[in-house]
């Protein structure tokens, strides 16, 4: 084992704070990489809060990191040092199990180990991206193609294929009419992903402040939930609605706007439940739905996918001394739209 320096949560209750985590030694098939950057997801504060269940402390999140390799081990065929590469949501699985072998790793029947908070196949507990450095097989390390900056690119690793996968297995293109729902870190990357795929997008928000950034994201029109207007105005609207927001929402309202065979795909994670009423999906046969990241090959994908069209995540880069201030303004919805940790100033 090798320690590095991180930032990591010493309970639930208590702010992240500097300390030193072990890295497994590189293994015949396995890759060093010196992270550049990570992203902060509303994810990683559910995750340290104990919001999704209870957490071995201490832990270090992140699931968006950006760098270069430093090392690689003696059978590695797939990178080489220098090599940019990303680490997102997955650092491991089965890789035998029927969901494995069709690409959805992050649907391993024997399952999916998750790159913070997870139990690896050696037991030991995985330690995410607010580090100098992580190691990880060289199958779960992603190519990051030249035109994307290391630091735009890291969000791309979660928020960027949370909303490219959805999109792509419910086959948005041309003449699709995309609703999504919220304007913040996800929401931010669906307008983006879903223009560029050629659907007709339209955001949905809870007031107009951000309309100004939504259009020019390349959002065709732009919404607020908060005026009672919309949803009568908007009903059967759509044939796609992706919901990115991390809070309960009024499912009823929001499957009135689907068209006929229209689809509701949730991809923010509130901690409480959301009710439904049946009636609404049975009157337009409508699919309330939800997705998770994707699988590996479908991330490297999209990774190619927004260098292609020019998408990156928007961000503001901070030190590693502002992460708790960062978490704060994050719930507050004071971000526009990803913070970014410069993985430089892990030992200031």
């Amino acid at each position: 084992m090798t320690t590095v320096t991180a930032y990591a949560a010493p309970s639930e209750a208590a702010p992240l704070e500097k300390t030193t985590i072990e890295r497994r030694e590189l293994g015949p098939h396995d890759v060093l990489i010196d992270i550049a950057y990570a992203g902060i997801c509303h994810s990683d504060i559910h995750t340290v809060r104990g919001d999704w269940g209870p957490q071995h402390y201490p832990l270090a999140p992140g699931h968006e990191i950006a760098g270069t390799v430093a090392a690689v081990g003696t059978e590695v065929t797939k990178h080489a040092v220098g090599d940019r590469v990303g680490v997102g949501c997955l650092v491991n699985s089965c890789g035998e199990c029927r969901n494995c072998l069709r690409g959805d790793e992050q649907f391993c029947t024997q399952g999916a180990v998750f790159t913070y908070g997870g139990t690896d196949r050696d037991g030991t507990i995985t330690q995410g991206g607010y580090s100098q450095q992580v190691v990880v097989t060289e199958g779960f390390a992603l190519r990051i193609p030249d035109g994307l900056a290391l630091d735009v690119a890291a969000p791309l690793l979660c928020a960027g294929i949370t909303t490219y996968s959805p999109l792509r297995h419910w086959n948005v293109g041309p003449g699709t009419r995309v609703a999504v729902v919220g304007l913040g870190g996800l929401g931010h990357m669906g307008v983006q992903i879903a223009h560029a795929m050629g659907a007709e997008v339209t955001v949905l928000s809870q007031t107009l402040n951000k309309k100004d950034d939504g259009l020019r994201l390349g959002a065709d029109h732009y919404f607020a939930t908060g005026d009672s207007e919309t949803f009568r105005d908007l009903r059967s609207s759509f044939d796609v609605i992706l919901n990115t927001v991390s809070a309960v929402v009024d499912l009823r309202a929001y499957l009135g706007l689907l068209d006929v065979g229209g689809t509701m795909i949730c991809v923010g994670a509130p901690a409480e439940p959301l009710p439904v009423q049946v009636m609404s999906l049975i009157g337009g046969r409508r699919s309330l739905a939800g997705s998770n990241i994707g699988g590996i090959q479908e991330t490297q994908e999209m990774l190619d996918f927004c260098a292609e069209h020019g998408i990156g995540a928007e961000i503001e880069v901070i030190p590693a001394s502002e992460i708790n201030a960062a978490y704060d303004r994050v719930l507050a919805s004071d971000v526009r739209y990803r913070f970014v940790i410069d993985a430089s100033t892990f030992e200031d």
